[in-house]
Parts: structure tokens; sequence; C-alpha cells
């Protein structure tokens, strides 16, 4: 008869999800994962077959967690104007308790060009934040908040990107200061 398991796997999940996300995939070893998730090795493959099993839930945590909050701004009932400065803030002032940059960003640069299994992980996401900011988008230019000549799909494009360097850029060591200048004037483009 198996054991019991002895931990919580959500909580492990978790705390892998932060280690990947200041690391990096290549980086965290199994070592990295068995600190921060507080299991032994045969536990950290008993329960998640591999590494690469392991950060794709962990990746897939992420995602969920950041889009059910961006999900909530974007279908709050604030003007689009607000919805897109409090998204571009986000960026300038995260969370001081999360590391640095966006794991999905990071995802995309580290392992999007040569997993396909990781890579269509990251391009649902990408449609799914999509579709979110171009219906608050469409609905800011039904209400008149933005001119009718705008192009929703153009403006989500513009402002996931934007919020992707920033993330790259405070990655990087870019200052508050920086960070505020370039969401400034992406609020300028709306």
């Amino acid at each position: 008869m198996a054991r019991p398991r002895q931990f919580d796997e959500d909580r492990a999940v978790e705390a892998a999800m932060r280690a990947f996300w200041a690391a990096g995939y290549e980086a965290t070893s199994t070592q990295d994962l068995c600190a921060a998730t507080g299991l032994g090795r045969s536990s950290v493959y008993n329960t998640f077959d591999s590494k690469h099993d392991l950060f794709g839930r962990a990746l897939r945590r992420y995602m969920e967690q950041k889009n059910a909050g961006l999900a909530e701004l974007m279908e709050s009932d604030l003007p689009v104007r607000e919805k897109m400065r409090t998204l571009l803030w986000y960026a300038v002032e995260p969370d001081p308790g999360d590391p640095a940059g966006c794991l999905v960003v990071n995802t995309l640069v580290e392992l999007g060009p040569r997993d396909p299994e990781i890579a269509e992980v990251l391009r649902r996401d990408t449609e799914a934040r999509l579709r979110l900011l171009r219906a608050a988008f469409e609905r800011g230019r039904a209400r008149g908040e933005i001119g009718a000549d705008r192009d929703p799909v153009a403006l989500a494009q513009f402002v996931i990107a934007t919020v992707s360097g920033m993330r790259v850029a405070r990655r990087g060591g870019a200052d508050g200061e920086a960070l505020e200048a370039i969401a400034s004037t992406a609020l300028t483009a709306l």
C-alpha cells in the first residue's frame, strides 16, 4: 500500500513557481526546487515526474493568478484609460515581495523559441490576455472613452508589448523613474 503524501502539493507548486520566477528554468536546479518546496528529491520526482512537468504546472499557476487579477481589472466599471493606467502601474510598482520581471515574459525569452509544449502554453496565455484587453478597449470605444477610429486589437497588443518591455527593463535594473516615464508615454498613445 502506498504511503499518503505528507505535504501540500499546491504549496509546493507555489514555492516552485517563485523559484523559477526568480532564476528561470535552466538556472533553477533540482536542489533549488527541493530547498524552495521543502521536499526531498524523490518526493519532487515522484509527485511531478520531472523538472519540466513541475515547471509547466508552476507556469500555469502563475498565469492563472495573474490573469484572474487582469480579468477583474478589465471587467471592472473603471474607464478604459484608468484600467490601462492601473495595469501599467503594476509594472512601475510591482509587489515588493515578488521576484523581478514576469515569469511569462522570462519564459517567452528563455524557452519559447525551443520548447514547443511551453510555447503553446505561452501562445494560449497571450491570446487570453489579448482577449481581455481587446474587450476592455471595445467597451471603452462603445462608451466614447476612446475614438471610434481606434483599433482595440492594436491597442491591446501595444499595451501587452509595453508591459512586457517594462518587466524586462525592471529585471535589467531600470528604476521606478524610468518605468514611470515609459508608462506615462504609453498612456499618451492610448
